[in-house]
């Protein structure tokens, strides 16, 4: 599956949103990824895990296991660690920092790949790797299905599509200024109870 493909994929099932969105990591952005509405087709979910797990294949970085941060990552990383007959495990927040429980462990030298769903600045992919570190597992890459960054995250991404997305600090965000209202579609605020 190639990046128009992914991207159609997305754009097919109402996943890529325009609008003005307050994203998890408190920025705002004029587009938002509503991942949810891809996972809730399993086949779909299944053709893209596939495809990130060949490619992985084909690149020659073998992997034990498929790491993924809590709650979105879980579906797509499940599919991907599917697709490529690995072991999967989440990280959850806890006390507010991502750990692994429910007797999910990394054994020391055991080949991670963490896998995301969307990354903006690669901060739950960064708590994720610190997992791996602490376990003495080995990191073979990060990937995600939607790459879009603005800025380098502090480690090498693989994703299947990248979607240019402006974004900014909610103090300068110029949809704020124009008077138009935000959404907060984002797990970590939905589960600080907003709507």
């Amino acid at each position: 599956m190639n990046q128009t493909e992914v991207l159609d994929v997305l754009k097919r099932t109402g996943a890529l949103m325009e609008g003005h969105f307050k994203l998890s990591s408190g920025r705002h952005s004029d587009t938002y990824v509503q991942k949810q509405m891809v996972f809730q087709h399993p086949r779909l979910t299944a053709s893209l895990g596939e495809a990130l797990a060949e490619r992985f294949d084909k690149s020659g970085h073998a992997f034990d296991t498929v790491l993924s941060p809590a709650v979105g990552a879980i579906l797509f990383g499940n599919a991907v660690a599917y697709a490529a007959g690995a072991r999967f495990v989440y990280a959850e927040r806890a006390d507010g920092a991502m750990t692994l429980r429910r007797a999910q462990v990394l054994d020391p030298g055991e080949r991670v790949l963490v896998v995301e769903d969307v990354v903006t600045t690669g901060g739950s992919a960064a708590e994720v790797i610190g997992l791996v570190k602490a376990a003495h597992a080995t990191l073979v890459g990060v990937a995600c299905l939607v790459d879009r960054t603005t800025r380098q995250p502090p480690f090498r991404l693989h994703s299947l599509v990248r979607i240019e997305a402006r974004d900014w600090a909610a103090t300068d965000c110029p949809l704020c200024r124009a008077g138009e209202p935000v959404t907060s579609p984002g797990s970590r605020f939905l589960a600080s109870g907003g709507a």
